[in-house]
């Protein structure tokens, strides 16, 4: 039997680089599905469906896998969320549908994760098609942004009926889940043969194609019957410290996505490589950077390790890839004259809580020291939408603390003819690519029932049900 999200015990000189950059976790065989299938107690009221944001029918999924039928397992999945292929690799399932597993407490959860991908790996191998284009209903809707809460909604769409135009401005659609999410997490194909999903229902997804640029804003208002907004957020904002600006200061994003854009020889990197926040993202940069062959990675964060945002299971992955973390430390300069010569830093203490509710950061007097590094990649957040919030306030629509502000019913904005979802609303509380899938259900159900007077068929999937699973 498979070990259960056991890390594997890494050895770069041991690997090849293209070994190095394999899906972490490799495919579960028939026989290793079926007996963790086994082992599931397929509850009545089952916590994990609950947990699941898109509220998968989890017990039916996993007991279709024990019977042999895989094939209905995946449409299960797939009526729920249609990016389920990149959720069961994405998706932080130890603090959801795992976390939630009633036999966590005294046994191991079931491998939920990964026998959702047993299961849309199935589908995909197969080519197998569960839904098709809706009969036109004589509406049409643009979609601006094609990442997973934009291809959500154009899908859902789709399957009822509507004419759906996705607009995307970067050569592929897909969103963080073909440029942002590290290749030995989720291959760049399994992200563009969801898109492929989402276009063989019937949605045309133009790419570079931006707003304000490439097309008007305007124009879309008027000539649609309702828009949904789906760009996700900028990219890093800057530290506004000196040196930010030399060769070799990077965004976390764009490292990442020359992981799934460039061949992985030609990709330039440090031999020390200090990588500034300890979120998700500074966590997949840190593990790419020794990957690649870094000899030394660093992780520098201002406050302590209670306090850092990624996920504990990120932090002790990291620290199983061989990188460093350097706790109670501020960047305050980047040393370097033509190129990155080391990170001068100052000693941080905490005081009392600030609006987050972490322990805020003091700087310790005369504790400045450098930290030696060719290379610094900042990743510390992303900027808000802010162009398009600039775009869409024309229009009255509001924001809340800089996102858009949404009904979180109906995902509408005070505009009624403009939705939105994904990243770029979520304000408050922890933005993923699961969480987008299900911003982009709410609103398509949304937008059906405003333009046609009736409750979408979909409703059904955007709340738990808490019935017996059908065998």
């Amino acid at each position: 039997m498979a070990e259960h999200y056991k890390p594997q015990k890494y050895k770069a000189w041991e690997l090849t680089l293209e070994e190095r950059f394999q899906e972490y976790y490799p495919p579960l065989s028939e026989r290793e599905a079926t007996v963790e299938a086994n082992r599931c107690l397929f509850c009545f009221d089952a916590p994990c469906m609950v947990a699941c944001p898109t509220h998968i029918d989890i017990p039916t999924f996993i007991r279709k896998i024990s019977t042999g039928n895989v094939k209905g397992s995946a449409k299960t999945i797939l009526e729920s969320n249609l990016l389920g292929a990149t959720c069961s690799r994405v998706c932080p399932v130890e603090e959801l549908c795992e976390g939630a597993c009633v036999l966590k407490a005294e046994h191991k959860p079931i491998m939920i994760g990964r026998l959702q991908r047993y299961a849309m790996d199935y589908a995909s191998e197969n080519n197998l098609k569960f839904f098709e284009k809706g009969k036109s209903n004589g509406k049409k809707v643009a979609v601006i942004g094609a990442g997973p809460a934009g291809l959500s909604c154009a899908g859902e769409l789709a399957k009822l009926g509507f004419a759906v135009t996705c607009f995307e401005k970067k050569p592929m659609a897909g969103g963080l889940d073909t440029y942002g999410i590290v290749v030995f997490r989720e291959p760049v194909q399994v992200s563009l043969s969801e898109v492929k999903l989402v276009e063989d229902l019937g949605v045309s997804v133009k790419t570079n194609m931006e707003i304000g640029k490439d097309i008007i804003l305007d124009n879309l208002v008027n000539e649609y019957d309702a828009v949904f907004v789906s760009v996700g957020l900028g990219n890093v904002p800057d530290m506004k410290i000196p040196g930010e600006n030399l060769p070799g200061v990077l965004d976390g994003l764009d490292f990442i996505e020359e992981t799934k854009v460039k061949k992985l020889n030609e990709i330039k990197f440090g031999d020390r490589i200090s990588i500034i926040g300890a979120g998700n993202t500074g966590i997949d940069c840190a593990t790419i950077a020794r990957r690649l062959g870094a000899k030394r990675v660093t992780m520098v964060y201002r406050r302590s390790e209670a306090e850092m945002p990624a996920y504990h299971f990120e932090y002790q992955f990291a620290l199983g890839e061989g990188v460093s973390f350097m706790f109670l430390t501020q960047p305050i300069e980047i040393i370097g004259d033509k190129k990155v010569e080391g990170l001068k830093c100052i000693r941080m203490d905490l005081g009392e809580p600030d609006a987050s509710g972490r322990r805020m950061p003091i700087a310790v007097p005369d504790s400045e020291f450098i930290l030696p590094c060719d290379m610094v990649i900042k990743a510390i957040g992303q900027n808000k939408p802010n162009e398009m919030i600039a775009a869409l306030s024309k229009y009255g629509v509001e924001t809340r603390k800089g996102y858009i502000a949404v009904d979180d019913e109906t995902k509408r904005t005070k505009h009624a003819k403009i939705f939105a979802g994904g990243d770029c609303i979520r304000s408050h509380g922890e933005a993923s690519t699961v969480m987008a899938v299900q911003d982009g259900k709410i609103a398509a159900a949304a937008i059906h029932k405003q333009l046609l007077g009736t409750a979408s068929p979909n409703e059904k999937h955007l709340e738990p049900v808490l019935t017996a699973p059908v065998k």
